[in-house]
């Protein structure tokens, strides 16, 4: 291992922060906090004092990573395993965001955004597996198995506009069907975007259907990391990095928040 690469490498947090208001599906719990011993509730003989909170939110709140249990087809998730016989309502016996082990390898930016010259893609906009290949041109790397492949389509700019952030009226950017399968193809161990969906949402269509959810969940077993700040990354220049990502071990989740860190040669 190279310590002084490493020591030297500049650090690219791909995490929005945590607060209340944030844009939140409306298919899961919106993020809370409150303070429920502040400095001065109870003062120690020595005079320190401390404070501490409480958080609730859901396991797809805010920068977070699907589990493989996280999406089943006809009752069944990946692997063919029976949905109904692994669940209770104390989650998941196989499957879930405690089986994930850390995650540390090589990264892939395929930045659609700047490909199409513009800071960020429409609502809606559907990104074709051509974008996917002329963004890797662009970026002069090669998807390859293994890899972690996040997708920016700009969408984190809107982020301090929750309502039209999650697209559930006017839609919102990513993958369709075709390049889901393109990236299953190449049997990336994890993808990444900046939209509470990852894939690409019509107008007014919401959640309702999410059928790349399907082919990289249930199909081909591919995590996925959804609402990403790629922004930074891409201002650093380089299509390719270390990606370190780390769920919490949450037992029998089907979900997890993470803070995604980019390693760039400096």
């Amino acid at each position: 291992m190279d310590i002084q690469r490493l020591a030297e490498a500049r650090v690219i947090d791909l995490a929005h922060p945590l607060e209340r208001g944030m844009p939140v599906s409306p298919n899961h719990p919106a993020f809370e906090i409150a303070m429920m011993r502040r400095h001065g509730d109870m003062v120690r003989p020595d005079g320190g004092s401390a404070a501490n909170e409480m958080i609730t939110l859901g396991g797809h709140v805010g920068t977070h990573i699907d589990a493989l249990g996280h999406v089943s087809q006809d009752g069944r998730l990946h692997g063919g395993v029976e949905a109904s016989g692994v669940q209770t309502n104390r989650g998941l016996s196989v499957l879930g965001i405690d089986t994930v082990e850390p995650i540390v390898g090589r990264g892939v930016l395929l930045d659609v955004a700047a490909l199409h010259g513009v800071g960020c893609l429409p609502p809606a906009y559907e990104v074709t597996v051509e974008d996917l290949e002329a963004a890797e041109q662009a970026g002069c790397v090669e998807v390859q198995r293994g890899d972690s492949v996040l997708i920016r389509t700009g969408w984190a700019r809107h982020w301090a506009d929750p309502e039209f952030f999650r697209g559930q009226v006017g839609g919102a950017p990513g993958p369709g069907l075709a390049a889901g399968m393109w990236l299953a193809e190449r049997r990336v161990r994890l993808v990444g975007g900046e939209t509470i969906a990852f894939e690409v949402i019509r107008p007014g269509a919401g959640h309702a259907t999410l059928p790349v959810h399907r082919i990289l969940l249930v199909e081909a077993g591919i995590n996925i990391i959804e609402t990403m700040n790629l922004a930074g990354l891409a201002e650093a220049g380089s299509a390719e990095f270390v990606l370190v990502v780390a769920p919490l071990k949450i037992v029998g989740g089907t979900g997890s928040p993470v803070r995604p860190i980019a390693l760039v040669d400096a």
